[in-house]
């Protein structure tokens, strides 16, 4: 079975947090902080495979976790970094964030591997914290944390040349006759459900890949029948085929039919008709006498090839006139730029990193309140308490942080003294 979408949910690992130890060996006294580095969180690394051809695997399994790092340990030992994870993807996907639908990568031409998430950062242990006046620092750093996304994944696939028309007009006829593609074919409205590719082979090296796009009719690009599920395989290709009934077998009329198409094709994206065309008048061997020249083919002349679609009368099954038109394509793939085409990131997810610097609260033998850290010297350190605004903030500050919840976890009541390196203040609600 064939699937081109899947919706999963991804995340990173989160950074191990650092550790509060203190060296203890005999005959070492005052061994001072020794608490090591947590490790690095594992990143979600997305990655071409050669040998995968859907999205199947992403319609069981959807929620990709990387490992977390470890936490730092005593005598100054790192935590182990966690373990990325690869999730391997066919060439063609293209990665988007589901809430936008904007894209974040393409996994296609020279862009095999591709870091997604960032694993979180390991917290530094208190070894890092020592300093002349703190010498003893009962705090360390906690890691940094994971990122997490839902992300969609769209299969598009990768050809030089589409084949577009109505069903049942014979694109996988013609597929199957000029490449080594096998759809399945029969005489039945939708008989492709899935694009199928193939490589047409023209000798002497000169060739192209061919995909058969199905599902357009009226409407597609509104989600009508299967267009919308597959308008976005044409988004790589770099020459279309208008493949038409041309005897009109079911009464169709071929011109209106180019017509359709190429609205909903402007519809969908309108960079799609700007590329170079083709019309492939199909079935031409059902034409008997002068029909198909002084009727239909004379209309497509008159309506398309003023606006630069050259038009092919052939039949896909005898032959005639098919080699014509593949060797015409081949010249237009060399008007065009023979790079793949590879969508551009439009989002990045910006690593927030809300750690807070470390602090600590406890409760000395005096009864004193003692909190210190980093971050409550970095705050002394640019904020004027003797000025009203400065005092605000500094309140604003211990409720905003959770400094005042995490007196109240350790039981202070009103009344009781807090210090705050040369800072004391007694503690109201």
């Amino acid at each position: 079975m064939f699937a081109d979408s899947a919706k999963i949910f991804i995340k990173s690992g989160k950074g191990g947090d650092g550790h509060v130890s203190f060296r203890r060996e005999l005959y070492v006294p005052a061994g001072g902080p020794d608490g090591g580095d947590g490790g690095k969180g594992g990143d979600i690394i997305f990655q071409v495979d050669e040998g995968l051809n859907t999205l199947m695997d992403f319609r069981h399994v959807r929620k990709y976790v990387a490992q977390s790092g470890e936490e730092g340990g005593k005598r100054r030992c790192h935590g182990a970094n966690g373990s990325d994870l690869v999730i391997k993807v066919p060439e063609g996907t293209v990665i988007k964030d589901f809430e936008s639908g904007k894209v974040i990568a393409d996994m296609s031409g020279e862009n095999r591997r591709k870091v997604i998430l960032k694993g979180g950062k390991g917290g530094l242990g208190n070894m890092h914290y020592a300093t002349s006046t703190m010498q003893a620092p009962k705090y360390a750093q906690p890691g940094q944390p994971s990122q997490e996304l839902w992300v969609k994944l769209e299969l598009k696939v990768i050809a030089d040349v589409g084949l577009v028309g109505f069903p049942n007009v014979g694109k996988s006829t013609l597929l199957s006759v000029v490449s080594n593609a096998r759809p399945q074919i029969a005489n039945y409205h939708f008989t492709t459900l899935n694009p199928h590719l193939g490589v047409v082979d023209l000798g002497g090296g000169a060739g192209f890949v061919m995909a058969d796009i199905p599902g357009l009719i009226e409407g597609a690009s509104e989600g009508v029948g299967l267009g919308h599920a597959f308008l976005k395989h044409i988004e790589r290709t770099k020459v279309l085929i208008h493949v038409v009934d041309g005897a009109s077998v079911e009464g169709r009329d071929p011109v209106e039919d180019i017509k359709t198409i190429l609205k909903e094709l402007e519809a969908y994206n309108p960079e799609l008709v700007k590329r170079p065309q083709v019309i492939a008048a199909n079935k031409m061997d059902a034409v008997y006498g002068d029909e198909g020249e002084d009727g239909i083919l004379k209309r497509l002349h008159q309506e398309f090839e003023p606006l630069g679609m050259k038009v092919f009368a052939l039949s896909a099954v005898s032959g005639k006139g098919v080699k014509e038109l593949l060797y015409h394509v081949n010249e237009l793939l060399k008007t065009v730029d023979d790079a793949p085409i590879i969508f551009e990131p439009e989002f990045e997810l910006e690593f927030q990193d809300d750690r807070s610097l470390p602090y600590t609260v406890e409760k000395a033998e005096n009864g004193v309140y003692v909190v210190e850290g980093p971050r409550i010297e970095k705050m002394l350190g640019y904020t004027n308490l003797e000025s009203e605004k400065g005092f605000d903030f500094f309140q604003k500050f211990l409720k905003n942080t959770g400094i005042l919840a995490d007196l109240e976890k350790a039981g202070i009541e009103e009344g009781d003294t807090v210090r705050m390196y040369g800072l004391e203040f007694d503690y109201y609600k």
